[in-house]
C-alpha cells in the first residue's frame, strides 16, 4: 500500500506560481516578445509533447537524457516532453516552413521540462523565451540577435547585463591548423582550457603551449581581444583575423551600459554551436539567464541551414520581482454603475465586483471603493 500523496504536494523541481508572481511571468513574457516582433520575429507556438525519435534527432546540446517520457496510448509510441524549444522551431523551419522565404525570423516561448535539476537551478519546469533567424548566421544576423536580446531584456526592467561572447569551435580550428594538436588529444585540450588550469594544459606536451596563451585571453572585452590579436600575429598565422573582426564589428553597436566580456574557449552549453556564442548576465543574479549563438538546422534532404539565436530563462528573474507591478485596485459594490466600472477598467483599475453584501474591499485587496460615479479612497 502507498502512501496517501498530500493535496498541496508537487514532484520535486515543480511549483505552482501564485499572484503576483504569475502575472508578472505573463507581463514580462509578454514584454519580451513584444520586443522581439517588433522586429519582424513571428510568433510559433511549438506541441509540448513529440515522438521521442524525433524529437532526439534534433536535440543536440540537451540530448536524451533530459527528457521526460511516456507511452502514447494512442500510436503506442513513446512521447517526450520538451526540454528546449529551439530544436523544435528547428524542425518547424525545416518542415512545415521550408518553402518560407529566407531568412526566416521566428520567435516563441512556453515552458519546457528537464528530466533532472541541476545544481544552480532546482527547478525542473522552466520558461524559455527565444528567438531564431533561419537561413543565415552572418556578422549582421549575430549583430542583430545579440542586441534584440539586450533590448527585449531591457524593456522588461532587466539591468546590469553582461554579454560573454565565446568562439566555439576556435580550438578544433587551430588545431587542425597553425597550432596543431593530434586529433585524439584536442577534446582534452579543450577540457582543460574550460578548468583554466595552465599546469594540466602545460602537462599535455609541448604542442600544447601555444594554448596557454589562450586562458589570457579572458575577460574584459577590449584587453582580451587585445591578447586574442597577439596570438593570432605569434603563433595563429593570421588565422583568427575573420574570427576577431566579426567579434569587434558584433559588439560596435551595443550600448555603453553593457558590460561585455570575452571567454574564446568557453564551450559549456555551447557544444552544438559553430563559430559564434554568447552568455547573458544579469547582475545581482547566479548564473547566466540566456544564452544564444550559431548553429546549424538539420533540412529533410540531409542537407544544414545556417541559423543563429539565442534563449533565455526569465524564471529567476520573475521570481525577483521582475515584471511585478502593483495594479490599482477599486471595489465595486453590489448595484454598482456598470458604465462607469467600465470606464475605470479604460482608465487602468482592476475592478473588483461585490458578489454578496459581506464582500470587504479591503480583504479583497482594493485600495478604493467605487462610490456612486466617484472614487472613495480607503
Amino acid at each position: 500500500m502507498t502512501d496517501a500523496i498530500a493535496p498541496g504536494l508537487l514532484p520535486e523541481g515543480l511549483a505552482d506560481r501564485l499572484p503576483p508572481r504569475a502575472e508578472a511571468s505573463a507581463r514580462l513574457v509578454r514584454d519580451v516578445l513584444d520586443t522581439v516582433a517588433s522586429h519582424g520575429y513571428r510568433r510559433v507556438m511549438p506541441a509540448l509533447a513529440e515522438f521521442e525519435e524525433t524529437l532526439v534527432d534534433r536535440l543536440q546540446s540537451a540530448g536524451a537524457q533530459d527528457l521526460l517520457r511516456a507511452i502514447d496510448p494512442v500510436s503506442q509510441r513513446s512521447l517526450a516532453i520538451r526540454p528546449d524549444m529551439t530544436a523544435q522551431v528547428g524542425r518547424i523551419a525545416a518542415t512545415r516552413m521550408a518553402a518560407t522565404p529566407r531568412p526566416l525570423r521566428l520567435c516563441y516561448g512556453g515552458p519546457v521540462m528537464k528530466l533532472r535539476a541541476d545544481q544552480l537551478r532546482p527547478e525542473r519546469e522552466r520558461t524559455q523565451l527565444g528567438a531564431e533567424i533561419i537561413g543565415s548566421d552572418s556578422v549582421a544576423a549575430a549583430a542583430e540577435i545579440v542586441n534584440v536580446a539586450i533590448e527585449a531584456l531591457q524593456r522588461a526592467g532587466v539591468r546590469g547585463i553582461t554579454i560573454d561572447f565565446t568562439l566555439p569551435d576556435l580550438v578544433p580550428m587551430l588545431a587542425a591548423g597553425p597550432m596543431p594538436v593530434e586529433p585524439d588529444q584536442v577534446e582534452e585540450l579543450r577540457a582543460r582550457l574550460d578548468a583554466k588550469d595552465a599546469g594540466a594544459i602545460a602537462a599535455l606536451g609541448p604542442h600544447a603551449l601555444p594554448y596557454l596563451a589562450l586562458v589570457e585571453a579572458t575577460g574584459p572585452f577590449h584587453p582580451a581581444m587585445e591578447r586574442l590579436e597577439a596570438i593570432d600575429a605569434a603563433a595563429a598565422a593570421g588565422t583568427l583575423a575573420g574570427r576577431i573582426s566579426a567579434l569587434r564589428a558584433i559588439a560596435k553597436p551595443i550600448g555603453w551600459d553593457i558590460t561585455l566580456t570575452l571567454d574564446p574557449t568557453e564551450r559549456h552549453g555551447f557544444e552544438y554551436q559553430s563559430w559564434f556564442g554568447f552568455s547573458i548576465f544579469a547582475e545581482g543574479f547566479i548564473g547566466e539567464i540566456g544564452r544564444g549563438g550559431s548553429y546549424a538546422v538539420a533540412r529533410t534532404d540531409g542537407g544544414r541551414e545556417s541559423a543563429i539565436g539565442f534563449s533565455l530563462y526569465p524564471d529567476p528573474l520573475i521570481d525577483a520581482g521582475f515584471g511585478t507591478q502593483a495594479a490599482r485596485r477599486i471595489f465595486l459594490p453590489l448595484g454598482h454603475d456598470g458604465a462607469r466600472a467600465a470606464e475605470l477598467r479604460g482608465e487602468g483599475w482592476v475592478t473588483v465586483a461585490a458578489l454578496s453584501g459581506a464582500d470587504d474591499a479591503a480583504a479583497l485587496g482594493c485600495e478604493a471603493v467605487l462610490d456612486g460615479k466617484g472614487i472613495r479612497r480607503l
